[in-house]
């Protein structure tokens, strides 16, 4: 367990497949967040090249300890589904504070490209995610996405740090608007 003080606002950062902590805009949000008192974590996920739901949740069950409304997270494409999974698994009366979803997906359909071969990812999507079990744990969710959704940044691609993106204000800015609520 990396922290466990109940008013301390902690952050998690989860990176996603072939990613990593020091990879894009993780490291300016990771320092951004740390200039407004947020303890920030951004664990290395296991064999992101290879990544399995297991072990990724394993570290982020421990990173986290024991969850409260004072924890929130902030996930990039296959660091979003890890926290999806985290979120449905919580027990019963476990709550965090909010949650940010960068070009994440919910299924394998979206992830299906010509040349990528995503059949690693199966263990991520094994069953469907059960979204009323996520709601009951967290109430406050942002997804940003590129291009196709008009009301957030355009041109950022995938926004991954070989897009050249190693800054995202929308981030920052939907976990200072989390926890001005």
């Amino acid at each position: 367990m990396i922290g466990n003080n109940k008013y301390m606002r902690r952050v998690f950062l989860i990176h996603g497949w072939g990613g990593s902590p020091e990879e894009g805009w993780r490291p300016w949000l990771k320092k951004e967040l740390e200039k407004g008192g947020f303890e920030v974590y951004a664990p290395a996920m296991p064999d992101a090249e290879h990544p399995r739901i297991f072990p990724w949740l394993e570290i982020l069950r421990q990173a986290v300890g024991t969850p409260d409304e004072s924890v929130y997270f902030v996930g990039h494409s296959l660091g979003c589904i890890t926290i999806l999974r985290y979120l449905e698994g919580l027990q019963e009366n476990q709550k965090v504070g909010g949650v940010v979803l960068v070009a994440g997906f919910s299924d394998m359909q979206i992830t299906v490209g010509e040349d990528e071969d995503v059949q690693e990812l199966q263990s991520f999507f094994q069953t469907g995610l059960d979204f009323a079990a996520v709601r009951k744990h967290c109430d406050k969710f942002v997804a940003i996405h590129s291009d196709n959704d008009p009301y957030v940044e355009k041109g950022k691609s995938h926004f991954s740090g070989d897009d050249g993106i190693n800054e995202l204000p929308s981030a920052l800015e939907s976990i200072l608007q989390f926890t001005s609520e």
